[in-house]
């Protein structure tokens, strides 16, 4: 793959109305359209009727992160409002410990209004089950077009979470062009995530019901969860002409040793549920490869660049026996679980490992989502596209789904 750097991002370019943007959800949300793409046709129905085209014996993985509110607003002396959009935690494998920190952490922020905000600190007076006390921000480094930010709350009771679904507004999508409201707060996420640390919603999943899950149960088709908290680079569009200088964005997940079992007796029949468990999942992978040229490696975190995937291999290892061999090595050295920061950018010419179906929703032009169609289904993505727009799909976060086969 020498010529992957150089894909000009002009070719995965369509147009897309405002009007084909689905700026609130279904009233139910199984009664999604579904377009479904095999290798001889396009086709289309209900997401509720999806179980009636899936293989069956098959394992279906999905992403159970969960949402924060993400965003917090304050106001300074002066009247400007000032908002704080929490991003990832410093350092990001810190999620778990972030979210239950008492009195301190640090998180990396978008600020709006910034010019508003030259230097000191920021506060806002806050009341949690009856418990009342002051939360301040103070902006500590700039990091790229974002900031490092020290929130300090003065009540050792209370955790960050708290603080977060208490006074903090749900991060709904850009492009939707509106504040969020109290529908969001339910339908932005999926029924099943249950591991907080999103600002995006795995949006795939917002379709699955508990009357489709017991579908996929009575046609034998096993479930599994993995964890990769979704970044509000999901958002960012490509906009350099070639791949190659585009920085990819960094999302953070957890892998536990049930879920490589499951992958590895599931070998060649898995169903992938949305972009952030691909990305997951193919990280895996190269993550499999640093094991098996690195056995002495004694923990449990790892990082795969955004480049790593297209990097020539030392051998040609059999999926099997890496992940054997990882299984293997997490026995030996005790681990239940493996923690990752993946920046892997999949874009056409990459070789899939362990994706062999894909369910995902419809993608804004020149994004990333959409070059990691292109690289599972190739060219006919546009005849996809052209289908779903003639057809009145509904795009985007909120919009329909579809089903690669």
């Amino acid at each position: 793959m020498k010529d992957y750097k150089q894909i000009n991002i002009n070719n995965y370019y369509y147009d897309l109305p405002d009007s084909k943007i689905a700026k609130y959800p279904k009233e139910n949300r199984d009664e999604s359209m579904l377009l479904i793409k095999n290798e001889d046709s396009i086709s289309q129905s209900l997401f509720k009727n999806i179980t009636d085209f899936l293989p069956t014996n098959s394992l279906m993985f999905f992403n159970n992160t969960k949402v924060i509110n993400a965003r917090l607003f304050f106001q300074k002396e002066t009247g400007s409002i000032i908002e704080i959009f929490c991003l990832e935690p410093i350092p990001i494998n810190y999620y778990s410990n972030a979210l239950i920190s008492t009195k301190q952490c640090t998180w990396k922020c978008l600020i709006g209004n910034n010019k508003k905000w030259k230097s000191g600190y920021l506060k806002k007076n806050i009341s949690i089950n009856s418990q009342n006390f002051e939360l301040r921000i103070e902006k500590k480094q700039q990091l790229g077009n974002a900031f490092e930010i020290e929130f300090t709350w003065d009540n050792e009771n209370i955790i960050f979470y708290q603080i977060l679904e208490n006074s903090g507004n749900v991060p709904i999508p850009p492009y939707l062009n509106r504040e969020s409201e109290n529908i969001d707060n339910q339908r932005y996420q999926t029924i099943y995530g249950d591991k907080q640390g999103s600002v995006a919603a795995p949006t795939a999943g917002l379709h699955f019901t508990e009357t489709v899950f017991q579908n996929l149960e009575a046609k034998n088709i096993k479930t599994d969860n993995i964890t990769l908290h979704v970044g509000a680079g999901t958002f960012q569009p490509v906009k350099t002409v070639t791949v190659a200088e585009h920085k990819m964005h960094t999302e953070y997940f957890i892998v536990s040793k049930s879920n490589i079992e499951n992958l590895l007796a599931y070998l060649g029949k898995t169903i992938v549920v949305g972009t952030t468990t691909v990305r997951t999942l193919e990280s895996l992978y190269h993550i499999a490869m640093q094991i098996y040229f690195n056995k002495n490696k004694k923990d449990n975190y790892f990082e795969i660049s955004q480049w790593e995937a297209y990097e020539e291999k030392k051998e040609n290892i059999p999926t099997e026996t890496l992940l054997k061999n990882m299984l293997n090595w997490m026995n030996e050295n005790n681990f239940e679980h493996i923690n990752c920061s993946t920046s892997i950018m999949i874009v056409p010419g990459y070789k899939f490992q362990f994706t062999n179906q894909l369910i995902t929703n419809f993608h804004q032009p020149q994004s990333t989502l959409l070059l990691l169609l292109a690289a599972f289904i190739g060219e006919s993505w546009k005849e996809v596209y052209e289908y779903a727009l003639t057809n009145n799909f509904r795009f985007l976060s909120y919009g329909d789904a579809c089903l690669f086969l």
